[in-house]
């Protein structure tokens, strides 16, 4: 009775923590769900495989709503996705639209990215949703576009095949003309060995010719500037003499305008005196014959 007891508290307190679990997650998804969204239709041009039901969908990279539907339009060539959106995402006019895939698992969601702050908000409408119109290339993946390169490849290689096959025709016949020819090509490319070494010998020789030219120009250099130095000291010398020679001839001048001086100076007084005694004699001529004063009147002689 014991036993029987405690297994059905033990089977009750598992079904409490189960249903309290289920609980949880039903409150967690309602609560989840609560959120006001906003319903767009987004056109596709071909294919948009790995896109489901329930895929997410990102407004630049963050979750922001879910695909709910998915249905085909009047034009074969579209697919229509009907997207459940929080109405607080800015979706504007210029929301560009794109189908990004998860690694190689190949699984899709629809990528919203948006573009100026400043445009204007989406109006355009078809059978009572917001349309957008996803870039045209948004459903191709990396699988899609590698198998459309290699079939682009095939109808390139298909078109061109008499093209190719007379292009490799061409290769074998160079390749036959090579084989043919390959003791001139031997010589060919031993002439050119034997001219890469005459240059290389003659460069040799230039830079030996140049390095001795160097030399003898730096020699020369060298007797320059000693005949230029020993120019430069006689003409300071000479410089020396022609001062000295110079202050001679200055010295010389000097003294003969002072004997100059002297001698005009006295000659100028002798001829001073010479004028005054010719103008004494002029005026008292029988002064030299008698001597003495002379006078107008002569004194007569005692009886």
């Amino acid at each position: 009775m014991e036993d029987r007891a405690k297994y059905t508290l033990i089977g009750l307190f598992t079904f409490v923590v189960v249903a309290g679990a289920f609980g949880f997650v039903y409150w967690l998804y309602n609560n989840s769900g609560n959120k006001e969204t906003a319903s767009y239709r987004v056109i596709f041009e071909g294919s948009v495989s790995g896109l489901r039901v329930g895929g997410p969908v990102l407004f630049n990279g963050i979750r922001v709503g879910d695909v709910i539907d998915m249905r085909l339009t009047d034009n074969p060539a579209q697919v229509a996705a009907i997207l459940a959106i929080n109405k607080t995402t800015p979706v504007r006019a210029d929301t560009r639209v794109s189908l990004e895939y998860a690694g190689l698992t190949g699984i899709a969601s629809v990528s919203l990215k948006g573009q100026l702050a400043s445009a204007q908000p989406l109006t355009r409408k078809e059978e009572g949703f917001l349309t957008l119109k996803a870039d045209p290339n948004a459903g191709t993946d990396m699988s899609t576009a590698v198998r459309e390169t290699l079939g682009r490849a095939d109808a390139l290689i298909a078109e061109n095949q008499e093209s190719i096959r007379n292009t490799i025709k061409n290769l074998e016949s160079f390749t036959a003309a090579l084989a043919r020819n390959g003791d001139k090509i031997d010589k060919l490319v031993e002439g050119g060995a034997t001219a890469v070494g005459s240059f290389n010998e003659l460069a040799i020789s230039l830079k030996a010719d140049t390095n001795a030219l160097a030399k003898d120009i730096s020699v020369v250099t060298k007797d320059v500037s000693l005949v230029t130095k020993d120019a430069s000291t006689l003409a300071q010398n000479l410089d020396k003499r022609t001062a000295e020679i110079s202050e001679g001839i200055n010295k010389l001048t000097d003294t003969a305008n002072k004997q100059v001086n002297s001698v005009g100076n006295n000659l100028s007084r002798a001829i001073s005196n010479i004028d005054k005694s010719v103008a004494d004699l002029a005026k008292n001529p029988q002064r030299i014959l008698f001597g003495g004063g002379g006078s107008s009147s002569t004194e007569t002689p005692r009886r």
